[in-house]
């Protein structure tokens, strides 16, 4: 019995193993040399939005943004006659191809063009009907008029609005208009029978819609499941009096990057590759309800915590270039609080973005909400916002209460939007800097919420001066820092900077001679906690806080 026992164990084995068989890669390109596109042609590949936001910002356009080299592309797909490519990544110069040819990767490999191959998958796809990935899209986005101070009648939304007094935000004007919004998720199903659809198509918000998912043999998944448009409703439901969302007035485009039916890591390329499109379509905040962990029907391609450190997995590497690519990226940290992972997920554990944890009405972490800190040590997840009982959409304008940081993201994205439409003159990083500056824990951040939960309205106000709240204070990035932090001071009147550490003593100072952008060499300063002070013109002051 034992001897049958064991033969059972090995056949089972066995199998397990040939379902594995790899039979999609990760092709790393080496170089982008002789390529069609220019960085003085940009668009080709961005749309005048982006190329507008770009120039806004004095974001470079840069070799990273040059399309894969469609040559080389063409050389690796005619190895194969029935390859087909399932993503392709600008910025991390890769091509994610799925080929049942045993030999392929040596072929592959001995292109001189090629630096690396790596297995991501096995699935089973059908033949000649690979996904046309839209490389350059091209959207029509009509212009959206401001709205005046209002009262809104949130209906089942108030909850999770009011616990960032992201209504008083909105009553000031600012619904999010003329933002443009990137949903990245696992399906949009019967998104087009909601009233806030039909409301952004008919007054021009709608940008578009796009599915990056492959032509699985198993069709069982194929329109993908309700996710995307649950979540999509969080921010864009605009039904006074019954639903409205955070970020009711912006326009949206929505990407299908997810397989519902299957956890592998080609789904990492998937996202990468919606990232990007997102980029070339010139959005301003992305919400990525998605993470990865494990991979059960690959388990040889799974990660662990150590890997959790924003620089291991190509989508947290990815995620980590947005905000200097001028977008806020919201990400949920995950729902694995009460198992065994514990942590947040990834692409959550990226640099620069906000990854945003679960809270209850009462301020409370969720129990299910995943935890930081990030491997390498960073405040994670930064921000929390309500993931219990969060009003969504579930069919045609019927809401329910769902529960997971998927819900929770959505109502700091589209309130992200609305605090950059607020404060236009700040960049991607300094606005996701006033947000966290703006949360409750912020001086004593901890491993479920991190910095706490942040007041909209509050973030708003610190950077205008009104309503008797606290004078201005400086926005400082990166934060964490390393080795230098940034400081913007559009006007030039800063003229002295003293920073102090924790017991207050002064440990550095540097002046400054009325520029814009102010930077301050911090190698020399112990790891730890810092309060700067601005002496500006006129002996006023501001301050700013970072951790080193």
């Amino acid at each position: 019995m034992k001897h049958l026992s064991l033969l059972c164990v090995v056949l089972g084995l066995l199998v397990a193993l040939h379902a594995q068989t790899p039979n999609c890669y990760r092709i790393y390109l080496s170089d982008k040399n002789n390529n069609p596109y220019s960085i003085n042609n940009p668009s080709e590949f961005l749309t005048q939005r982006a190329i507008d936001k770009r120039s806004r910002f004095n974001i470079p356009v840069t070799e990273q943004d040059l399309p894969v080299n469609p040559q080389y592309k063409q050389q690796i797909m005619a190895l194969d006659m029935q390859m087909q490519v399932l993503a392709v990544s600008k910025w991390m110069n890769t091509i994610a191809i799925y080929s049942t040819d045993a030999s392929i990767v040596q072929q592959i490999n001995d292109l001189s063009f090629v630096d690396s191959v790596k297995a991501i998958g096995s699935t089973q796809l059908k033949n000649n009907t690979a996904v046309s990935v839209p490389e350059n899209p091209a959207p029509m986005m009509q212009n959206i008029p401001l709205s005046t101070k209002d009262d809104i009648n949130y209906g089942d939304g108030y909850n999770q609005i009011a616990i960032h007094n992201g209504h008083l935000l909105h009553a000031e004007g600012f619904h999010g208009e003329g933002m443009l919004i990137a949903v990245i998720d696992g399906g949009f199903k019967e998104l087009e029978q909601n009233s806030f659809y039909n409301k952004m198509v008919n007054q021009g918000r709608f940008v578009g819609k796009y599915s990056l998912r492959p032509n699985f043999v198993d069709e069982t998944y194929i329109n993908g499941s309700r996710h995307g448009m649950r979540v999509a409703s969080v921010m864009a439901a605009d039904e006074n009096g019954t639903f409205v969302g955070t970020a009711p007035k912006a326009s949206y485009v929505f990407i299908q990057s997810e397989c519902s039916e299957t956890e592998q890591p080609f789904e990492e390329d998937l996202w990468v590759n919606a990232v990007e499109i997102a980029d070339s379509l010139g959005v301003d905040v992305i919400n990525s309800s998605l993470g990865y962990t494990t991979f059960d029907n690959f388990p040889q391609g799974s990660y662990t915590y150590e890997d959790c450190d924003g620089q291991t997995s190509i989508a947290s590497r990815c995620a980590g270039l947005l905000g200097e690519k001028g977008i806020i990226e919201c990400n949920s940290a995950g729902n694995n609080g009460e198992y065994s992972w514990y942590y947040i997920s990834i692409p959550a554990d990226a640099f620069n973005i906000l990854t945003i944890g679960s809270c209850n009405i009462d301020s409370v972490g969720s129990h299910f909400s995943s935890r930081g800190p990030s491997y390498d040590g960073r405040v994670k997840p930064d921000v929390t916002s309500m993931g219990e009982s969060t009003r969504v959409y579930y069919y045609a304008d019927f809401t329910l209460p769902e529960e997971g940081t998927s819900f929770a993201s959505p109502i700091i994205a589209g309130l992200s939007a609305c605090l950059w439409q607020a404060l236009p003159q700040y960049s991607a990083s300094e606005i996701m800097q006033i947000i966290r500056e703006n949360s409750h824990c912020y001086n004593f951040p901890n491993s479920t919420l991190g910095y706490g939960i942040p007041d909209f309205y509050h973030a708003y106000t610190s950077q205008v001066g009104i309503n008797n709240h606290n004078p201005l204070r400086l926005s400082v990035y990166p934060n964490p820092a390393t080795d230098k932090i940034h400081l913007t001071d559009l006007d030039g009147s800063i003229r002295l900077i003293n920073i102090y550490n924790a017991a207050g003593q002064l440990v550095l100072q540097q002046a400054v001679n009325g520029n814009p952008l102010i930077e301050i060499n911090v190698t020399s300063l112990s790891k730890g906690f810092y309060v700067g002070t601005a002496i500006m013109d006129g002996n006023q002051t501001a301050s700013f806080k970072f951790l080193k």
